[in-house]
């Protein structure tokens, strides 16, 4: 099986918590060919779409440590066909790149992409969280998405004391603050920065409902096809109040509560309906209050408190899923032979 990884640069990756050199790694461990290539490297030849892509030198000893399996890697340059592979892999940081997914719109139908195309476009930012019919805030704290200055304003004078300002496209816990009715004196800064750009265009923010119990962290849980495969507890550290790890948070053991697992339940089939087999969702109180599909982190962290390896359930699904599509091709090539024969 040959797979290719769009992601950000090797150079870039950090082995000690890099999530997709762990699932490189297992491919490799697999005999499985390996390239990798980023945004900036998709192109068109001859009206078919290829990559500049970096490709694996295979090994007869592949390291156990992540950290030396990175180091000693060893690529060649090559440019290939983006339809000539098995299984397509996404991890791009965002913003999504939308020309990225007009390349591989091409492919999509002669490549298994995770996660679907179609569902990264709807899932990409924060607004996700409102296809989940919640109309009671049982399981998504009550959310607002606006530019409007006006209504942000009354809304937070309106509300509770408490609130979250965050950017509508931010990851990795930036841009998160937590804002007080106390200082409203503020507010008006506040949103000139997140909401104005100097070239005059806007952007749009989240005013999200403080969900008590936050200071003490959120949970982060990863999903396959649906189903919970691995959770931590993230804890702020002692300067900010923000638990992801990038923000100096730090990791602790969690076993799902019945709420989680609940809320798994409830909103696992719709994820798997748009395509999105492996997502992270991050949980404050049993509360929904993100969704990951571009590249969810968390598998290295969990490896070390659990002593597991989370990427090898990731890619048992991938090699099912190729196998389910060649499978298919297969009796599909074996009926029509049937039928032209007869």
């Amino acid at each position: 099986m040959n797979v290719c990884f769009i992601m950000y640069p090797w150079e870039e990756i950090k082995p000690d918590d890099d999530s997709t050199l762990a699932m490189i790694h297992e491919f490799v461990k697999r005999g499985h060919g390996l390239a990798i290539t980023t945004p900036a490297n998709l192109t068109i030849r001859d009206s078919v779409a290829f990559a500049f892509s970096k490709c694996y030198k295979r090994k007869d000893k592949i390291s156990s440590s992540l950290k030396s399996f990175h180091t000693h890697a060893e690529f060649y340059d090559e440019m290939l066909p983006l339809a000539g592979f098995d299984v397509i892999i996404l991890r791009s940081n965002p913003p999504l790149d939308m020309i990225m997914l007009n390349f591989l719109d091409s492919v999509k139908d002669d490549v298994f992409i995770m996660n679907d195309l179609d569902g990264i476009r709807r899932a990409n930012n924060k607004l996700y969280t409102a296809v989940f019919e919640d109309d009671h805030n049982e399981m998504i704290p009550r959310t607002h998405v606006t530019k409007n200055k006006e209504y942000l304003k009354k809304t937070i004078k309106e509300g509770p004391d408490k609130m979250i300002l965050k950017p509508l496209n931010g990851f990795g816990g930036s841009g998160v603050i937590l804002i007080e009715k106390r200082a409203m004196l503020s507010i008006n800064s506040l949103l000139d920065f997140y909401i104005d750009n100097r070239d005059g265009t806007t952007n749009y923010v989240i005013l999200q409902e403080y969900i008590e119990g936050a200071d003490q962290g959120d949970v982060r849980i990863l999903l396959l096809n649906g189903k919970p495969i691995g959770a931590m507890k993230r804890v702020p550290g002692e300067e900010d109040h923000r638990s992801n790890v990038s923000a100096g948070g730090s990791v602790q053991k969690h076993t799902l509560s019945k709420k989680e697992k609940e809320l798994c339940r409830r909103i696992g089939p719709k994820l798997v309906a748009d395509g999105l087999y492996f997502v992270g969702i991050d949980v404050i109180n049993g509360m929904l209050v993100e969704v990951n599909v571009m590249s969810p982190g968390g598998i290295t962290y969990m490896n070390r408190v659990y002593k597991t390896k989370v990427q090898e359930k990731i890619i048992d699904f991938v090699e099912d899923k190729v196998l389910e599509r060649v499978s298919a091709f297969e009796r599909r090539h074996k009926l029509r032979k049937h039928v032209d024969e007869a």
